[in-house]
């Protein structure tokens, strides 16, 4: 995850005029790297497969791209509104969510129309709207199938394709999902493709390869995540420590936006329970939290309903908030990976953070792992009595009532309950190049 902007000025980019007044309202003047890289590529209608971490800007990369397209190429003649000219597939809700908020702002000063499909959601109102208009589809693998399937959609004016976190695809099962949407598009050589993922792992060479024209690689080294702009620091507390320290800390920094990981479900609870108890301001995102929940949780950190968001590492796949100052893990994760994901959620898009962690008496030796993979010791600090809060001894005690049985309780800031017509061929409005 870069940490610094680039040189290159988005208005020498030769981007739209509507998409500048849009990065100008936002206060984006400069490119990061990926976008300095990418753009001009992408702007002269050459494919991409792209090496990048989440905060690296590759989002806004490949919308601007896309807007850029749609509002320079001519439509295909007789194309009807249910059918996109742009299509973005990501693995999870909460991504999809986010690109479509940042599409939605991107493209404010336009006629442009964007539709966003998930699970979990309403499936009528999904679909009424892509039936009402739509030019940017942007979904999960699996609502997007069922959708096709059902003919809401077709692949008919498809001027271009974005597949995000290609390697999580591939981790999460999705791969077949994608390959059966890549085979009824038009032609890879009749659309601008990009493909972007953490890691250019041979099998997702192997997928840029089959399902691309000739795309050109581009790589955004990640190592930044842990420097300059991410403040770390480390404390040895013991076991009775960590609570005391936790909030103690909450209490002395008192952040706008901080999440909290920990290793596992019941240690978010019980952070939870003791931060609720002692008049902080807590959301509790676990696997077992329902969508709507989650997506409302959400919201409540990026409104301050809420102040800190309490989150294992499953639950927190793919979230991207803006505007996290401090990011505290509770447990050092036992993957080196992790801690990296964990502490660039804050320090994101060029600002600064600072990312606190515990190595506890249960997950210490995890460190010299984490150490290694991040190139560099983490400064450490003494766990003084200042420090620790007096909590209330109840409020890490108490244990939520919905897990005396199977997560059927609900708790406030907790843990909740081709359609091919015929008379049109398989074209689209480009000859892009030759065949691969």
């Amino acid at each position: 995850m870069v940490t610094h902007l680039s040189t290159t000025a988005f208005r020498n980019m030769g981007l739209h005029p509507d998409l500048l007044k849009a990065l100008d309202s936002l206060g984006y003047q400069f490119a990061t790297p990926i976008q300095a890289q990418a753009l001009p590529l992408l702007l002269n209608s050459q494919d991409v497969a792209g090496q990048a971490q989440t905060g690296t800007g590759k989002t806004n990369a490949f919308l601007l791209a896309i807007l850029n397209e749609l509002l320079t190429l001519p439509e295909v003649e007789g194309r009807e509104i249910n059918e996109p000219r742009a299509f973005i597939i990501a693995p999870t809700r909460e991504l999809v969510i986010q690109i479509f908020e940042d599409a939605k702002k991107l493209s404010k000063y336009t006629d442009l129309k964007m539709c966003v499909v998930f699970g979990g959601a309403d499936y009528d109102k999904q679909r009424k709207a892509i039936e009402q208009g739509c030019d940017v589809l942007i979904g999960t693998a699996g609502r997007l199938i069922d959708y096709f399937k059902q003919r809401v959609y077709n692949f008919y004016a498809l001027d271009c394709v974005v597949l995000d976190e290609a390697d999580r695809m591939f981790d999460l099962g999705f791969i077949n999902d994608i390959r059966y949407l890549f085979r009824k598009m038009p032609k890879p050589t009749e659309r601008l493709n990009m493909l972007f993922s953490a890691t250019l792992s041979h099998r997702v060479k192997e997928l840029a390869y089959e399902h691309m024209n000739s795309p050109q690689h581009i790589h955004v080294e990640a190592e930044q995540v842990t420097a300059d702009r991410v403040r770390q620091l480390l404390y040895y507390p013991a076991n009775h420590e960590k609570l005391p320290l936790l909030v103690g800390l909450m209490q002395k920094y008192q952040p706008e936006k901080a999440m909290i990981f920990t290793n596992t479900r019941r240690q978010a609870e019980k952070v939870w329970l003791c931060l609720k108890g002692n008049d902080i301001k807590a959301g509790l995102l676990t696997g077992d939290v329902q969508q709507k929940r989650r997506i409302r949780l959400l919201e409540d950190l990026k409104q301050g309903k809420i102040e800190v968001l309490i989150a294992t590492d499953v639950a927190a796949r793919g979230l991207h908030i803006d505007g996290v100052t401090h990011v505290f893990n509770y447990d050092l994760p036992d993957d080196a990976e992790d801690y990296v994901h964990r502490i660039g959620r804050t320090a994101r898009a060029g600002a600064e953070g600072d990312a606190i962690s515990f190595a506890g008496e249960d997950n210490a030796f995890n460190l010299p792992a984490i150490e290694r993979y991040i190139e560099s010791a983490i400064p450490t600090a003494d766990v003084s009595p200042d420090l620790l809060a007096n909590i209330k001894p109840s409020a890490s005690m108490e244990r939520p009532a919905h897990r005396g049985g199977r997560g059927k309780g609900h708790h406030k800031n907790g843990p909740g309950k081709s359609n091919y017509r015929g008379k049109k061929p398989n074209q689209s409005s480009r000859s892009r190049g030759q065949s691969e």
